[in-house]
């Protein structure tokens, strides 16, 4: 013991000791070893409040985590006669510096935050940010969150983008959505055969609400085209369809034009109609071919 405390050295006025430094170690040790600890138990004790969803968990978790680990630092530091205060400047002085180079992270952490504790968007969601990535919300982590797409790709979105951006959560309230699909037909289509095969058309397609009398499909006539009389099939899709626009979109699609296939309705193709109108006579004279003409010289 006296030979290691006789082996020592300065850090500027501290006079630190190696037998300083071993017992500050093992200070140190057991403080995170505890501040585990007790981490584990503040985990458990969070996980029985059933409002605080698994993000707000795992963030709560690690910031006590991380803070307990803080504290652990610092007082080990302490008891080798290090000034904290003095200390707390220099990191202070440091973070500024740091913090003008990591201001997009520290915007994404803070953003990351504010998703958490404000519950705005949670894991599953269906989502569509104001970049275009849309799909289902898989992870919300501190500084980013993953939206899986329905092409199975996963793409990473900075937290920030939620906050700072124009976002559409398709699930966050009802459950429900309404849809919908434009078509068109020939103008000399009857309007209420037109309505009885999008209704039928609505009818076979599994994705449709029908339990529900308030929220049942409908067609309507939206404006009159240049080639078609233009209607939209309104229909309310069940919670396990929302997550699916595009295959949602080609089912209606094909069950439409196999309901206006049913009743013969036309769908029309672009089309001009000209008119020409002139009050000069054309003066037209026929004339033989150059080789007819050459020949009869």
């Amino acid at each position: 013991m006296a030979v290691l405390d006789g082996v020592a050295f300065d850090v500027g006025k501290v006079h630190i000791s190696a037998l300083a430094v071993i017992k500050a170690g093992l200070l140190l040790a057991f403080l995170l070893w505890g501040a585990n600890r007790l981490s584990v138990l503040v985990d458990r004790r969070l996980a029985a409040f059933p409002r605080l969803t698994p993000s707000v968990l795992l963030l709560f978790g690690k910031l006590f985590k991380l803070s307990l680990f803080a504290i652990a630092v610092l007082v080990a530091l302490g008891s080798v006669g290090i000034d904290i205060t003095a200390l707390a400047v220099f990191t202070g002085a440091i973070g500024v510096g740091i913090g003008f180079g990591l201001q997009s992270i520290v915007s994404n952490f803070v953003a990351g935050i504010i998703l958490l504790v404000e519950r705005s968007l949670k894991i599953g969601d269906f989502v569509e940010v104001s970049s275009g990535a849309r799909g289902v919300v898989r992870e919300i982590n501190i500084r980013n969150t993953v939206i899986t797409t329905n092409d199975n790709i996963d793409i990473i979105v900075p937290n920030s983008e939620f906050v700072n951006g124009t976002v559409t959560n398709w699930t966050f309230g009802d459950a429900y959505r309404r849809i919908r699909v434009p078509f068109g037909v020939a103008y000399a289509s009857d309007k209420e055969i037109v309505r009885k095969a999008g209704l039928e058309a609505a009818a076979a397609v599994d994705f449709t609400l029908t339990d529900q009398p308030r929220r049942a499909p409908q067609v309507w006539l939206v404006n009159f085209g240049d080639s078609s009389l233009n209607f939209e099939l309104v229909v309310w899709i069940n919670p396990d369809a929302v997550k699916r626009p595009a295959a949602v979109n080609a089912a209606y699609c094909w069950a439409l034009h196999t309901a206006l296939e049913k009743y013969g309705i036309e769908i029309p193709f672009p089309q001009r109609d000209l008119h020409i109108r002139s009050t000069i006579p054309l003066d037209v004279k026929p004339q033989a071919p150059a080789a007819e003409a050459d020949q009869g010289g």
